[in-house]
């Protein structure tokens, strides 16, 4: 088939582009106001990419067209969605499209408020390392992974699944489409508030999910009451696991560090030493909910399975150290939600305990922004010295009842931690160029965050190198 996604840097959209190209089909994409790392990623793709809509985008013998969920796409007003439709092409969705395309393989889905990427591209490249050639659809980039998309020659296909709906005119969670032969849930808090008010809106997707595993299937879940209090809807097996003592797998050990090391501890007593150079007690817990969900499975060895999870670099976003020389480190997170941000915070306080740290902070529009999320505020910078603001983006009012960023400074002010509006990457930027050196800088957004993540790691490898031989790799 000849496939074009309207959207194509959508985090997703590119990961089943890739996918479905992997599989022998020839696909095209457009996009426009996008940024770096999806932009630059989906420009190196090697299929076409066009900045801008436009019919004349579309190739002539088009079969399907993929539609992203972003409002800014403009749904069916696109101009190469009413082109398409014209012509009689069929317009479907990638999560319709990854179901359909996955149906009858072994699809391990990956779920959870937060996570989920982590644990996909974690996952896919374990299997990867051990020579399984498994399949998996990632809606981030892994450093440790050739691309965020693949189709794979085994019967496994690591799906990130998703509870977010399909659009606005599809109102069921994308992982419900994806036919889980298994699934890996990692955390169950209430997220989205935009499209789900409440928790029990929350929830009743996950109970969806879970009562679509099949008997022979393998429900992985995280011990939390949460998660417990919906298990029962599979009617499959399940295995608990969580970072201290439980039921199931669990770590032992803990000693954080430039490289952190423990103990992974199955439920019949067996252990195996691991090593990770991830940051956060959250990784950990995200490491054993994979180590757990393949040796259950007998998918790698344990041998294997040390190397790989020691050799995984990550993600890019979640922690991502962007400095090389500067002596104050510049690490960015991903803070879309309440429980990723105070997630990625707490890593930070974890590893760079002795310096005050600076948070650099993008509210995100359909969580951050949204009035009935100003609490979250109160605590999650709980442990930071000082907040950088900048000005969250300024659509989505029609969607939900936005706060002001008068109201978020002044939220946060109250908490006594000391706060700034930085309203330019050069007004950031220059708030941050009087440092004593003994710092650490967390960049915390879901969006563009100013083009900072690309601008600010050479003015602090300028303004505060250390001499080479006194250079720090990793947490100081």
């Amino acid at each position: 088939m000849r496939i074009h996604f309207t959207g194509i840097a959508g985090a997703g959209m590119a990961a089943v582009a890739l996918m479905m190209r992997d599989a022998g089909h020839q696909v095209s994409g457009s996009d426009a106001d996008v940024f770096p790392p999806m932009s630059t990623y989906v420009e190196g793709l090697g299929f076409p990419f066009h900045r801008s809509f436009d019919v004349a985008n579309l190739p002539g013998d088009l079969d399907v067209l993929v539609l992203g969920a972003s409002a800014k796409l403009g749904g069916e007003a696109n101009v190469e969605v009413v082109e398409a439709r014209r012509r009689g092409v069929r317009v479907t969705t990638f999560p319709e499209l990854v179901g359909e395309a996955t149906q009858g393989r072994r699809n391990i889905v990956v779920a959870g408020s937060f996570g989920k990427s982590t644990c996909t591209a974690l996952m896919a490249h374990v299997l990867r390392e051990a020579g399984h050639d498994a399949g998996w659809v990632l809606g981030a980039i892994s450093p440790s992974l050739p691309a965020t998309g693949h189709w794979g020659a085994a019967p496994e296909v690591v799906l990130e699944g998703d509870e977010y709906i399909v659009g606005p005119d599809d109102r069921r969670s994308k992982f419900v489409l994806y036919h889980p032969r298994d699934v890996l849930l990692t955390s169950l808090i209430h997220d989205h508030v935009n499209v789900f008010p409440t928790f029990p809106d929350y929830e009743a997707p996950f109970r969806e999910l879970l009562r679509l595993l099949p008997a022979d299937g393998l429900l992985m879940a995280r011990d939390h009451p949460a998660i417990r209090a919906i298990a029962g809807q599979a009617c499959c097996r399940i295995v608990w696991y969580d970072t201290g003592p439980c039921e199931g797998w669990h770590a032992r050990d803990v000693v954080f560090g430039e490289t952190t090391r423990f103990t992974l501890v199955a439920p019949d007593g067996r252990s195996l030493p691991l090593a990770t150079t991830l940051l956060g007690e959250h990784n950990i817990e995200n490491i054993v909910g994979v180590c757990a969900y393949l040796l259950e499975r007998g998918l790698v060895g344990e041998a294997a399975l040390a190397a790989a999870i020691e050799s995984f670099a990550g993600i890019r976003r979640r922690l991502d150290r962007l400095t090389v020389r500067s002596s104050v480190p510049v690490i960015e997170g991903f803070g879309s939600s309440y429980e990723k941000a105070r997630s990625a915070i707490e890593a930070m306080l974890l590893h760079f305990p002795a310096r005050p740290l600076t948070v650099v902070f993008e509210p995100h529009t359909f969580s951050w922004r949204n009035r009935d999320a100003l609490a979250w505020y109160d605590t999650v910078f709980a442990g930071a010295a000082r907040v950088l603001v900048v000005p969250p983006p300024s659509h989505g009012a029609e969607s939900h009842n936005q706060s002001s960023f008068q109201e978020i400074l002044g939220r946060i002010a109250a908490t006594g931690i000391a706060v700034e509006a930085a309203g330019s990457a050069a007004e950031a930027t220059q708030a941050l160029g009087g440092l004593n050196g003994d710092e650490a800088v967390l960049l915390l957004s879901s969006g563009p965050l100013l083009g900072l993540p690309d601008s600010l790691p050479a003015v602090f490898d300028a303004l505060y190198a250390e001499p080479s031989n006194c250079r720090r790799l990793g947490p100081a």
